[in-house]
This record gives C-alpha cells, sequence and structure tokens, in this order.
C-alpha cells in the first residue's frame, strides 16, 4: 500500500494534503500551524513520540477517507478570494459571536472558584489577553491585510509586494502570539480537565475554551501554510 506520509513530511503540508490529520496533531500535540514548517520526526523526537504509531494511524486514516469517497473541501486549490470569505465568514464569524459570550463566564468561573483554584485567575488573564488579540487581529484582516492580498494579485507591483510582505510577517507574529496563549491555557488547565467536583459552569467554560482553540489553529494553518504561502510567491 502506497504510504503518502513519512517522517520526513513537514507538518502543515501533511495537514494541508490531508485537513483530518489536525485532529491527530492535536491528540499528540503537535503544532500543526505556527510551528508546522518542519519535518514530522521533529516534533516526533522532541515529545518522544512513536514514530511507527504516528504514522501507521495518519495513512491509514488517510487510505480510510480516501476509500469513504467522502467529499472535503480542498483549500489549495481554492482562489484567494475564496478561501479568504471562507475564514471570514466560518472562523471570524465564530470568534467575534464565541469570544463576547464566553466572557462572563470565565469571569464567573474564578470569581466563584479561583480562590481555592488559583490556576483560574491565570486563565481569566489569559484569556481576556486572547480575546483581546484575536479580536483586534480579526478586524485588521478584514478591513487591510485581506484586501492587500487580493490587490497584490491584481497588480503585482514591487511596491505592493513589498507592503505585502511586512503585513504577512506582522501576521505570523500575530498568529505566534495567539497560539503561545493558547497553548499555555491547554497546560494550566491541565489539557482542559476538570475536576471531578466541577460545576457545569466550570466545565462549559473548558468545553468552549477548547473549541476556540481548535477553530483558531485551523484558521492559523489556512492563513500560514495556504493563503499566505500563495500570498508572498511573486508574479
Amino acid at each position: 500500500m502506497n504510504q503518502p506520509f513519512n517522517e520526513f513530511s513537514k507538518i502543515s503540508e501533511i495537514v494541508t494534503e490531508f485537513p483530518k490529520a489536525s485532529d491527530q496533531f492535536k491528540t499528540y500535540r503537535i503544532d500543526f500551524c505556527c510551528g508546522g514548517n518542519r519535518p514530522l520526526i521533529e516534533a516526533i523526537k522532541e515529545k518522544n513520540l512513536s514514530k511507527d504509531e504516528i504514522l501507521s494511524k495518519l495513512n491509514t486514516l488517510y487510505q480510510e477517507k480516501k476509500l469513504s469517497n467522502e467529499v472535503e473541501i480542498d483549500y489549495k486549490e481554492a482562489s484567494s478570494s475564496d478561501l479568504i470569505e471562507h475564514i471570514v465568514n466560518k472562523h471570524h464569524r465564530f470568534l467575534n459571536e464565541e469570544l463576547p459570550l464566553l466572557s462572563p463566564y470565565v469571569t464567573k468561573v474564578m470569581r466563584v472558584h479561583g480562590e481555592t483554584q488559583p490556576h483560574l485567575v491565570r486563565l481569566h488573564k489569559l484569556f481576556f489577553d486572547l480575546k483581546t488579540e484575536l479580536e483586534e487581529h480579526t478586524w485588521k484582516e478584514e478591513t487591510t491585510d485581506f484586501k492587500l492580498i487580493l490587490e497584490y494579485e491584481q497588480n503585482p507591483t514591487d511596491e505592493n509586494y513589498m507592503k505585502l510582505n511586512k503585513v504577512v510577517g506582522e501576521l505570523e507574529n500575530e498568529h505566534s502570539s495567539a497560539g503561545d496563549i493558547l497553548k499555555q491555557l491547554r497546560e494550566i488547565t491541565n489539557d482542559y480537565t476538570p475536576p471531578k467536583e466541577a460545576c457545569g459552569t466550570y466545565r462549559l467554560v473548558y468545553q468552549r475554551l477548547e473549541a476556540i482553540e481548535a477553530d483558531t489553529f485551523q484558521q492559523i494553518h489556512l492563513e500560514n501554510n495556504i493563503l499566505f504561502k500563495r500570498a508572498i510567491v511573486r508574479v
């Protein structure tokens, strides 16, 4: 059987070719968005994982997906305008709705349980730092940065390329900052595992934070590894 992925395959390219691989990488806590531009073997060694186990699962899932004939959006073949529309309508909309809705619950859990569980005070600060960063980031992308990407495609001048290169660098740095906060949140929550005695609100906060992590990492992957990579190729 043909094995499409090996230990030297780049993590980001695996997810671009096979988006469902992101679920496996999340399970093993392998960064596929901000830190995805490196061979899989580096992450395997870094986390002391089993190379054979991971490659076997990845390639088996890939073959099962092909046999199922399940239709999946091929983001790498989508136009930049279609990809941007997808990012805005799916990922930005989710964040713009979910971040404000979750805010009062994060505050409530800290106030009720923070005295006995001080990590919740840290969680509160990290969440609101993340909220501020993501809201500013998505607004800037929609009002300025995505327009510049499309403008360069239509008018690939040296001046526009210089502007675009600078913007892409800034956006990737912002992605790294958000990714670092999400990793800290996962660490202090013990992989979003609430205490056995946790109340419903406590559990809800953990579940919804994990959903924000999943959505944000997917968005970062689409931008860093597909949209931006394509955008900065000289026309």
